[in-house]
C-alpha cells in the first residue's frame, strides 16, 4: 500500500474496526433488530455498533478532535480546527435487503473544509482513501477520474428522495434530462460510493440533492484528489453543507452543470 500519513492510518484503522461488525451483521441481516427513525429511513443495530466502534477508535487516535456523526450529531472537541464527519453505514436500505453495496464513510474536516476521506465497503473489501495534496487510492492503486469528454457516452449516477422526503419531482425531471443526453443513469443507493466511483473513473459524473455532510465529506476529497471537480449543482462551493452536489471529471463538469440547469 502507498504510504499513508499518521492521520490516514487512524482513519483506516477505524473503518476496518467497524467493518468487522458490519460484515458479521450483514451475514445475518434477517436477524437484525430494525427500528424506524423516519419515513423510509431506518437505523439498525449494526449502524449503532459501527458508529460506536468508529467513535472509540478515532477518539483514541485523536482525542481532541470533534465529531459530526449521523446518529450522535455534533460533538465539540478541544481542537477547533479538526472535526471528523462520520456515516457508519451509508446504504442502509441496501444492507437491510442483503445487497452488498454499502460503505463506512469517514471524513476529516480541517478549518471546516474537507481534508481527508476514507470510504470502505466491507462486502467487497474496497478501501478508498485520499488526503489533500496526496492523491486518491483504491487499496494500493492510484485513482484518476475518467477522461471521457462527450455527454453522449458519459455514465451518470444520482439518488432519489425516499418516500416522504421533498424533491422527487425535481429529481425525476433532472434524471429525464440527463437520460436524454447521456449513455445512462445509475441509482445505486449509497452517495459515498457514488463519489468513490467517480474518483475511480467508473462514473463520469454524479449529482444529488438533499444530502448531509456525512454523506459526502469523504467522497469530496476523493474526487478532487483524483483530478475531478466538485461543487453544488449550481456551482456553489459548499457542497457538504448546502444540500446539493455535482461531481465530475473536468471535461464533463461544465456540460453536466449546464444540463442540470437547463
Amino acid at each position: 500500500m502507498p504510504h499513508a500519513s499518521a492521520v490516514m492510518t487512524v482513519m483506516i484503522a477505524a473503518a476496518r474496526k467497524a467493518a468487522k461488525g458490519l460484515r458479521r451483521d450483514f451475514g445475518e441481516v434477517e436477524a437484525l433488530a430494525v427500528s424506524k427513525k423516519g419515513a423510509a429511513d431506518f437505523v439498525t443495530a449494526a449502524d449503532i455498533r459501527a458508529e460506536q466502534a468508529i467513535f472509540e477508535e478515532l477518539s483514541k487516535g485523536r482525542p481532541k478532535y470533534g465529531f459530526i456523526m449521523e446518529e450522535r450529531g455534533e460533538i465539540e472537541g478541544a481542537d477547533n480546527s479538526n472535526r471528523w464527519v462520520v456515516d457508519p453505514l451509508d446504504g442502509t436500505s441496501n444492507f437491510l435487503h442483503g445487497l452488498p453495496h454499502f460503505a463506512i464513510s469517514i471524513g476529516l474536516e480541517r478549518d471546516r473544509q474537507p481534508y481527508a476521506g476514507v470510504i470502505y465497503n466491507p462486502a467487497t473489501d474496497e478501501l478508498y482513501w485520499a488526503e489533500k495534496g496526496e492523491g486518491a487510492f483504491l487499496n494500493d492503486r492510484r485513482l484518476r477520474v475518467s477522461a471521457r469528454g462527450d455527454l453522449e457516452s458519459a455514465l451518470f449516477a444520482t439518488g432519489f428522495p425516499f418516500k416522504g422526503r421533498p424533491g422527487r419531482a425535481q429529481a425525476l425531471m433532472e434524471t429525464e434530462r440527463v437520460l436524454e443526453a447521456t449513455a445512462g443513469v445509475r441509482r445505486f443507493g449509497a452517495a459515498s460510493l457514488d463519489l468513490a466511483f467517480v474518483a475511480a473513473g467508473r462514473f463520469d459524473a454524479y449529482w444529488e440533492r438533499g444530502l448531509r455532510p456525512w454523506d459526502v465529506s469523504a467522497g469530496i476529497v476523493l474526487v478532487r484528489e483524483a483530478g475531478g471537480l466538485v461543487s453544488e449543482i449550481d456551482g456553489g462551493q459548499k457542497p457538504a453543507y448546502e444540500g446539493s452536489i455535482l461531481a465530475a471529471n473536468a471535461e464533463i463538469y461544465s456540460k453536466a452543470k449546464d444540463l442540470l440547469a437547463a
